[in-house]
C-alpha cells in the first residue's frame, strides 16, 4: 500500500485507565520517575511508532484521593526521552491562554534541536476553572481563547522564522558567527501580544516544530484547519469519525491547504489479550477497580451536572446549556449516553478507559481489524494509541498488534526518515524572511 498509518503512543502516567493505578501490572510510585518514561518511549520506538505524546494541564485536575495525578512537566521530560531516543518524535501540549509566545516558541526550538528535528507541539486553549484559578484571572470566553490562541501561533511561527536557514557560519578565521542580515525582528504588534524578536535560539532542524491541535468544537476545527499539521480526536463510532474527518478535510482547500496537509488521528485504548475472553476479562477486571466516587466527580466536570452515588442506576440527567469549558468532550459524553442508553454506572465505566475516546478489547487480529476499517474507510490516518496500563500495554501492542499491522501492509518495517515531520509525510516550512539570494558568479 502506498498509504500506511500513523501512530502515535499517548503515554498518561501508568495507564490511560482511571483503576490502571489500583493494578497489580503498575507501579503507580514511579509517576515522577523519569526512568519509568524513558522505558515507554524506548518500547514505543521498538515499534517503529511516529511519535510518543505527553499532554498537560495548569492545575491538579481530578481528585488526587482516588487516582494517581501530578506528574512531570512534558518539555523538562521530553528533553529527557530525547537523550535515549534516536528517531522517535516527541509531542508535548503547553496552553496558550497561560503561557507567553517568546518562551513556548524558546522551548520548543530548543527541544528540537536537542532532538535532532523531532519536537511537536500539541495546541490547547486551557478550558478548566482550575487552571484560570491559578493565575489569579477568570476563564476567557471559549471565543476569546481561540482568538488569543490564534495570535500566539501566529507570534511563534514568526518567531521560529527569524533566523533563515544558514544564518549561522561560525566562520572562525572571519570572525563572523552569524550572518545578521539573515536575522530578521519581527516587530509583532496585535490584539494580545506585542513582540520584537528575533527569537535568541537559531532556526531548529525542522524549521518549525510539528502543530498538532485537539479540540473538535467549531472554533477547535476551524483552528486545525488553518493551523494543524495533526489532530488527535475523539469518536466513538465509525460513522461519526467519517464525519469528523470529511468535514475537517473538506475545510483546508479554503485555506490553501491540500487533504494530506492535516492528519487525524483517533484515540482508541486497545484492550489486548492472546483470545477474546482474556482480553474481556482484563476488561472487567480493570472496571472492577473502579472508585464510583472518582467516576461521578469526573463525570460531573465533563457535563456540568452535581451527581451523587443516587444517580448511579438511573439514566444521566439533562445536561445543562452548553458552558464555556471543552464542549466537544461534553457533546460526545452526552450523545453516547442517549445513543446506548447508558445508565450512570455504565456510563462511569465506559469513560475511564479513554475519558470519552474509544475503548476496544480484542486479540491483536481484532485491534488491527477495528485500526484497519476506520483507515481505509475514511475516518483516520492513524491513531493515538492510549494503553491502558502502561508499560504492559504498551509493550502488547507493539510486540503483537504491530507485528498484524506490518503483515497487512498497513504500517513500516522501519524508520525512513529522521525528523517528524519525515515520520509523518509533512513538508519542512522555509522562514518566511528567507531571501532571494544571488549565486556567486564565478571568477576566471
Amino acid at each position: 500500500m502506498s498509504r500506511t498509518l500513523h501512530l502515535n503512543a499517548f503515554l498518561m502516567g501508568v495507564g490511560h485507565h482511571e483503576a490502571a493505578w489500583r493494578h497489580p501490572g503498575t507501579e503507580p510510585v514511579r509517576l515522577t520517575d523519569v526512568r519509568h518514561y524513558q522505558e515507554l518511549a524506548r518500547i514505543a520506538e521498538r515499534g517503529g511508532l511516529d511519535s510518543v505524546f505527553l499532554a498537560d494541564g495548569v492545575a491538579l485536575s481530578g481528585d488526587v484521593r482516588h487516582n494517581a495525578l501530578g506528574g512531570l512537566e512534558p518539555l523538562t521530560l521530553l528533553a529527557a526521552l530525547a537523550a535515549v531516543t534516536d528517531h522517535i518524535g516527541l509531542i508535548a501540549t503547553v496552553s496558550t491562554t497561560y503561557h507567553e509566545p517568546f518562551h513556548v516558541a524558546r522551548k520548543f526550538a530548543s527541544l528540537d534541536h536537542i532532538s535532532g528535528g523531532r519536537a511537536g507541539w500539541n495546541i490547547v486553549t486551557s478550558a478548566g476553572e482550575a487552571e484560570a484559578r491559578n493565575f489569579g484571572v477568570e476563564r476567557p470566553a471559549h471565543a476569546t481563547r481561540y482568538a488569543r490562541a490564534a495570535e500566539f501561533l501566529e507570534v511563534v511561527t514568526k518567531l521560529w522564522d527569524s533566523w533563515e536557514d544558514g544564518a549561522v557560519l561560525a566562520d572562525r578565521a572571519a570572525g563572523r558567527y552569524a550572518d545578521a542580515g539573515r536575522i530578521h525582528p519581527i516587530d509583532h504588534a496585535g490584539d494580545h501580544f506585542s513582540v520584537a524578536g528575533p527569537l535568541n535560539t537559531s532556526r531548529s532542524p525542522q524549521g518549525h516544530p510539528l502543530l498538532v491541535q485537539a479540540g473538535s468544537s467549531e472554533d477547535g476545527k476551524e483552528f486545525a484547519a488553518r493551523h494543524a499539521e495533526a489532530v488527535f480526536t475523539a469518536q466513538q463510532t465509525l460513522r461519526e469519525g467519517q464525519e469528523f474527518y470529511a468535514d475537517l478535510k473538506r475545510r483546508l482547500p479554503a485555506h490553501g491547504r491540500r487533504p494530506e496537509d492535516l492528519l487525524v488521528l483517533p484515540g482508541i485504548s486497545p484492550i489486548i489479550g492472546s483470545t477474546e475472553r482474556e482480553a474481556h476479562a482484563l476488561e472487567k477486571e480493570l472496571e472492577e477497580l473502579l472508585i464510583p466516587a472518582y467516576g461521578l466527580a469526573q463525570l460531573s466536570r465533563m457535563t456540568g451536572l452535581e451527581l451523587t452515588e443516587e444517580h448511579l442506576d438511573g439514566p444521566l440527567p439533562d445536561v445543562p446549556a452548553e458552558n464555556e469549558g471543552a464542549q466537544s468532550r461534553r457533546r460526545l459524553v452526552v450523545d453516547l449516553a442517549r445513543r446506548e442508553r447508558l445508565t450512570v454506572r455504565e456510563l462511569i465505566a465506559r469513560l475511564a478507559g479513554g475519558r470519552g475516546h474509544r475503548v476496544f478489547a480484542g486479540t491483536p487480529e481484532q485491534i488491527a481489524d477495528q485500526l484497519q476499517e476506520w483507515f481505509l474507510c475514511g475516518a483516520a490516518d492513524g491513531f493515538n494509541i492510549m494503553p491502558p496500563l502502561l508499560p504492559g500495554g504498551l509493550a502488547d501492542f507493539v510486540d503483537h498488534v504491530v507485528p498484524e499491522l506490518r503483515v497487512r501492509g498497513l504500517f513500516r518495517h522501519e524508520y525512513e526518515g529522521r525528523t517528524l515531520r519525515e515520520h509523518y509525510g509533512l513538508p519542512r516550512p522555509p522562514s518566511r524572511y528567507a531571501t532571494t539570494r544571488p549565486e556567486p558568479v564565478a571568477v576566471s
